[in-house]
């Protein structure tokens, strides 16, 4: 099975198409306060465009309440929580309606696959968010469906993935011409190098 590849921070009509059109499996929309954040009605949108790709929201900080009301109202498939969530925030946004997504940095506790009732573990850099790449090796043999995030590039996305032996990558930074602006020729060869 070919690794899962999410595009995260896409804000375009034209991101979400050359998601699509390179073969990713998910896109990402930033809720949290980013150069990258989307509102309802445009991520409403583009989840149209996106077909059969899971439409991840991306939230850092928000109250359960104020998520749930979002990714109800955008038709979101996935929930993807950012910082210092509880159990019981996954358990508050628990729904048949969505896939739920933990977002932790290789440092985190509780480092293992629905140890908070997430569906999907992404496993970022030390420093969440920031673009870098990391020592991939330190989380190699993790089990279970989890996601590599955090400095990935075209360039060593598939060497980063193998050493990990991660079920899927995430990129955004790393498929940009400039900050919140993606590339579609980025993505391409993103996904090509991944999936082979």
């Amino acid at each position: 099975m070919a690794p899962f590849v999410k595009i995260c921070g896409v804000r375009t009509a034209g991101d979400v198409a050359a998601a699509v059109s390179a073969g990713a499996d998910a896109v990402g929309f930033v809720f949290a306060a980013s150069p990258r954040r989307v509102d309802v009605k445009t991520a409403l949108e583009l989840g149209e465009l996106a077909g059969d790709l899971l439409t991840v929201g991306v939230f850092l900080g928000m109250p359960a309440g104020e998520v749930r009301a979002i990714a109800t109202a955008a038709k979101l498939r996935a929930v993807q929580l950012h910082g210092d969530y509880d159990k019981d925030t996954f358990t508050a946004l628990a729904d048949p309606a969505w896939q739920l997504v933990r977002a932790v940095p290789s440092s985190a506790p509780d480092l293992r696959v629905g140890a908070y009732g997430e569906d999907l573990l992404l496993v970022d850099a030390p420093k969440a968010g920031s673009g870098e790449s990391w020592d991939y090796h330190s989380v190699a043999g993790l089990p279970g469906q989890w996601i590599l995030a955090g400095g990935l590039t075209p360039e060593n996305a598939a060497a980063a993935r193998d050493t990990a032996g991660a079920w899927g990558v995430d990129v955004s930074s790393g498929v940009e011409s400039s900050r919140g602006v993606k590339d579609a020729t980025l993505i391409a060869r993103f996904v090509e190098a991944v999936k082979g």
